[in-house]
């Protein structure tokens, strides 16, 4: 089967197309014909070997052996394990690949159980109203923000500013804040400040023109999508028991997270955005324009017809 491999940390050069082993699904797993994945900014920092930690994970000094990246997947299951019982063959499924990755690849296998941990991945139903593209750009980003704002017990009548609102983790947070009943503040950029409102966003602020912890507002919850702050800069606008958040020491993601997505998703309540879409065979493009930091929401990969 054909896959993007990592041969090495660096620039985008280093992913290849090669053709490797196709999977078979053991008594437990499904295997899923991936019809889209993501370039996700995640599968970027792998790549980059940022931080130092995912040389300790992935391999030191070279990634391991045919490390195919891909944080998530939208397909349908080809086939399926003796005791798997929840899925059939043409199920179409949508996907987090958990530690293994994976994903930026024609096939990959996935255990299809409840309970299986989060760092192994997690499968379910698919939602209906959208692309196989528009489906797999939900489960990394989609998990991500919701965990966090999960962490933050966000609710009804709470003021929440979500720095990098307009990246792939703060266009769902916008989304999920406002479904939980939040006011919600975005900052980005000048040209993203109509996006940002489209989601919902109450208020906008545009970091080219005004430092967002120089703001005289206060929230109960800041949540820095970007990591490009601190809980000590962020002091200033946090109430006196308000909650800084960024993408570290969340609780692992369950399945019954990634179901409350697909239902919010057919409900209309959660639009993933897409800001372009490229096929596998040009990764190298895909992970360049990711690269560049002028992303909006996600970038996904076509893989199979």
């Amino acid at each position: 089967m054909k896959a993007v491999v990592c041969t090495s940390y660096g620039s985008p050069d280093v992913l290849q197309i090669r053709e490797i082993e196709k999977p078979e699904p053991g008594d437990k797993e499904v295997l899923i014909k991936v019809f889209a994945t993501t370039a996700h900014f995640g599968d970027t920092r792998i790549r980059r070997a940022d931080p130092f930690l995912v040389r300790l994970v992935y391999g030191a000094f070279t990634p391991k052996k045919d490390l195919v990246l891909g944080l998530e997947v939208s397909g349908v299951v080809e086939s399926i394990g003796n005791a798997v019982t929840n899925f059939k063959e043409g199920d179409e499924v949508f996907a987090f690949t958990g530690f293994g990755l994976g994903g930026n690849a024609e096939y990959r296998c996935l255990p299809a159980g409840v309970g299986t941990p989060h760092r192994k991945g997690l499968v379910a139903p698919r939602p209906e109203n959208v692309t196989h593209e528009e489906s797999a750009a939900v489960p990394a980003g989609g998990l991500t923000a919701l965990k966090n704002l999960q962490k933050a017990g966000i609710r009804e009548g709470q003021r929440i500013l979500i720095n990098g609102a307009s990246g792939s983790l703060g266009t769902y947070a916008i989304q999920l804040a406002k479904h939980y009943g939040a006011e919600v503040t975005a900052v980005c950029s000048t040209r993203n400040l109509d996006l940002v409102k489209s989601l919902g966003a109450d208020k906008v602020i545009d970091y080219s023109k005004e430092e967002f912890t120089q703001t005289h507002d206060e929230y109960d919850v800041v949540y820095d999508a970007v990591m490009k702050s601190s809980a000590s800069l962020c002091r200033g606008i946090l109430k006196q028991r308000g909650v800084y958040l960024n993408n570290t020491r969340i609780s692992g993601p369950e399945h019954a997270d990634l179901l409350l997505l697909k239902d919010l998703v057919e409900q209309g309540r959660l639009k993933p955005v897409l800001d372009g879409t490229y096929s596998i065979d040009d990764i190298a493009d895909a992970h360049r324009y990711v690269d560049s930091g002028r992303k909006r929401g996600n970038v996904a990969l076509t893989v199979s017809a």
